[in-house]
């Protein structure tokens, strides 16, 4: 416990009806969650420090506890490109199947607003480009293509990061009818023959290598 309070107030009175205490991973986890949803929504300017302590459940003054100023809370949250972390660890076979699965069932842009539309949505647009830049550039260009074999590694993890973004902007936020109605499986279907060439680029689609046996 790291000894910090949330006043929550009266009903009826105003007044602080009881102070209570925070675990500190709780109250930033909290506040970055409340974070994520008003900058994405909202944008900067639209998005206060007492609506999203609000929303955390605890006091404003937290915020500057935890982060230090409004923009350092902005910069922790609205572009964050942790989501994609796994990717560092998921087999490379198994992939199309995590991307598929983010499209498919991950948290809808009410739930979670996209980081390109947290971009778009930022009145600090250049900065939030830098920043969405940085962490692309950290996930998929540096340590997702360190993974991969062959030539254009940092290329070809950039793609998958264009197919991973794309498509699930344009399924979750812009809800374009194909995709929107499409199947898990038919979404893993083709994802994983569109990916496969990225992944791995010897492979064939009958799943030989160079040496192909079948004639494809």
């Amino acid at each position: 416990m790291d000894g910090s309070t949330a006043k929550v107030t009266d009903e009826t009175g105003g007044r602080p009806a009881r102070t209570r205490k925070h675990c500190a991973t709780a109250t930033r986890g909290a506040l970055m969650e409340a974070a994520a949803l008003r900058f994405g929504r909202y944008g900067y300017d639209g998005a206060s420090i007492r609506d999203i302590a609000k929303d955390a459940g605890v006091d404003a003054a937290l915020v500057y506890r935890y982060f230090g100023s409004k923009e350092a809370l902005f910069a922790a949250v609205s572009i964050d490109t942790a989501i994609f972390d796994p990717l560092l660890q998921v087999p490379l076979d198994e992939v199309a199947a995590w991307v598929s699965d983010f499209v498919a069932n991950g948290p809808t842009d009410e739930e979670v607003p996209h980081p390109v539309l947290s971009v778009l949505r930022s009145s600090s647009r250049e900065e939030a480009v830098e920043q969405f830049r940085e962490g692309v550039t950290e996930v998929f260009s540096r340590n997702f293509a360190e993974r991969l074999e062959g030539p254009d590694a940092a290329l070809r993890a950039e793609l998958l990061a264009a197919w991973l973004l794309g498509t699930s902007l344009l399924r979750k936020a812009f809800r374009t009818p194909a995709l929107e109605s499409a199947s898990e499986a038919a979404l893993h279907g083709h994802l994983q023959a569109g990916l496969a060439r990225l992944l791995q680029p010897d492979q064939r689609s009958c799943g030989c290598g160079r040496a192909c046996p079948c004639g494809l």
